[in-house]
C-alpha cells in the first residue's frame, strides 16, 4: 500500500485495561463497518511465538528487528473476536502459553523492536478503514486517529466477565491451583497499576478520547455506542 492510501483510511481506536472488552468489541466494530482490525496486544505475542518457533534469542536485536519488518500477520474479526494469523495459520491458543509469555516480556522490553513493531502496527491502516485494539492506540501509534475511544468497566465487572469465561471454557485451574474471582481481581488490580504507571506508553486515555464505561452495559449496547461515535466523528454535525 502506498503513503497516500494510508493517509486517507480512517482509524477508530479503542485504548482501555485488560478485561474491559477491547476484543469483542472491536472485532464486532469493525465487522459492521466492513473495516480492517488490528490487535496490538496480540503483536508482541506473534513475534514472540515467531521468534521461538526460528530459535531466535531473546538477546538477538537484529534478528528480532529484521522479524518484525517481515512478519507475515494478519488480523480477521471473527464472530467470537479478533482472530489473529500467522503465516496463513490461525494462532487461537498458542499465543497464550507460558513461554510465549516470558518471552513477549523480554521483546517488549528492547527499544529497537518496539519501533520496528510501530511500524509493523501502522502498516494495518488501509482502505476502507481500521478499528485497532490496544492500550496505546490513540496515544502513540495513531495520535491522528478520527475517532478515540477509551473502553473502561470497574475492576469487579472485569474480574466477574473473566471468571464467567474461564469457567464456560472449562479453564478455571491454573498449574493445578484453582482460579477464584479474588485472585482474577487482585491480578487484575496490580495489572492496572502497572499499566497506568509505567514510564513507556501507559494505559490512559488520550485528550481527544471518548471514555465508554461498560460496567453496566451489554455488548450490544457498547458497539452500538462506539458505532455512533463513529458516525459523529466522520460525519459531524453542521
Amino acid at each position: 500500500m502506498n503513503a497516500s492510501s494510508q493517509a486517507r483510511a480512517p482509524v477508530l481506536t479503542i485504548d482501555g485495561p485488560s478485561g474491559a472488552g477491547k476484543g469483542a468489541v472491536s472485532s464486532r466494530v469493525a465487522r459492521a463497518l466492513g473495516w480492517n482490525v488490528l490487535d496490538s496486544g496480540a503483536v508482541y505475542r506473534s513475534v514472540a511465538l515467531a521468534a521461538l518457533q526460528q530459535g531466535l534469542s531473546a538477546r538477538d536485536e537484529a534478528g528480532l528487528v529484521e522479524l518484525c519488518r517481515d512478519l507475515p500477520l494478519a488480523f480477521e474479526a471473527g464472530e467470537q473476536g479478533i482472530e489473529v494469523i500467522l503465516d496463513g495459520r490461525p494462532l487461537g491458543d498458542a499465543l497464550r502459553a507460558e513461554q510465549v509469555s516470558v518471552m513477549s516480556s523480554q521483546v517488549a522490553a528492547i527499544p529497537a523492536v518496539r519501533e520496528a513493531l510501530l511500524d509493523l502496527q501502522r502498516s494495518f491502516q488501509a482502505e476502507p478503514g481500521l478499528v485497532a485494539d490496544g492500550r496505546d492506540m490513540g496515544t502513540v501509534v495513531f495520535p491522528d486517529a478520527e475517532v478515540k475511544i477509551f473502553l473502561d468497566a470497574s475492576v469487579t465487572e472485569r474480574a466477574r466477565r473473566r471468571y464467567q469465561q474461564l469457567k464456560q471454557k472449562g479453564q478455571l485451574k491454573e498449574q493445578g491451583e484453582d482460579v477464584t474471582f479474588d485472585r482474577l481481581f487482585r491480578d487484575l488490580e496490580e495489572r492496572d497499576r502497572r499499566d497506568r504507571e509505567r514510564a513507556v506508553s501507559p494505559t490512559i486515555p488520550a485528550d481527544d478520547a471518548v471514555v465508554v464505561d461498560s460496567t453496566r452495559m451489554t455488548l450490544d449496547e457498547v458497539v452500538n455506542r462506539v458505532e455512533q461515535l463513529v458516525r459523529q466523528g466522520l460525519c459531524p454535525p453542521d
